[in-house]
């Protein structure tokens, strides 16, 4: 019974090389995907702090031609060093779009006063819930034959995210996954033994 997952799973890879032509899925059926899996991905204490924004076209095209390019380009030490790094933004500029996965602070500070006792660990078990609700659209997307990638472009874009999108100041950006229709695919993947990652 477990097979069909555990193929999922395999299915879903990093993927760079994203395009907008044929794309299977409206924006409605990415949003009614990424609304479905943030709300039923399990978290501590059911605490359910994960959010997500999802943007297209030009809200899109925005964060990785300005908001990322414009922020990487003033800390890099010469335009040389800003070539491979402009080339990599401009992969992600032309995919389909982007899902911003934050984490409602305001929550995580509930559920510290709630339950004292576990305060300092709350972050943490916020970060494990907002790693699951990336992996699990990430490999929801995948089954649609939708390519993407999983970006960690925080704090240099966090101001003009919030900005430009009208994100509530308590959302934490955390990650954002770059997705659209696959102009290429993933590349050679090696594994570790099995015996080093599962002890029996």
């Amino acid at each position: 019974m477990s097979a069909p997952y555990l193929r999922s799973i395999a299915t879903r890879r990093t993927i760079y090389q994203l395009g907008r032509q044929n794309f299977p899925l409206s924006h409605a059926e990415v949003t009614a995907i990424v609304t479905d899996i943030v709300k039923h991905t399990p978290s501590s204490f059911n605490s359910q702090t994960t959010r997500a924004v999802i943007i297209f076209d030009k809200n899109h095209e925005k964060l990785w031609g300005e908001f990322a390019h414009d922020a990487l380009k003033a800390i890099s030490t010469s335009e040389e060093a800003f070539a491979a790094t402009k080339a990599k933004l401009d992969m992600f500029k032309g995919a389909y779009g982007t899902v911003l996965f934050f984490e409602d602070d305001n929550g995580i500070k509930k559920m510290q006063e709630q339950f004292p006792l576990y305060a300092s660990k709350f972050p943490e078990f916020a970060g494990h819930s907002s790693g699951a609700a990336q992996i699990n659209v990430w490999t929801a997307l995948a089954l649609e034959n939708v390519g993407a990638n999983l970006q960690h472009y925080s704090p240099l874009i966090d101001a003009d995210v919030h900005k430009a999108f009208n994100v509530p100041e308590n959302f934490r950006l955390t990650a954002q996954l770059v997705f659209g229709s696959k102009v290429g695919e993933a590349g050679e993947k090696t594994f570790l033994a099995d015996t080093v990652r599962t002890i029996e």
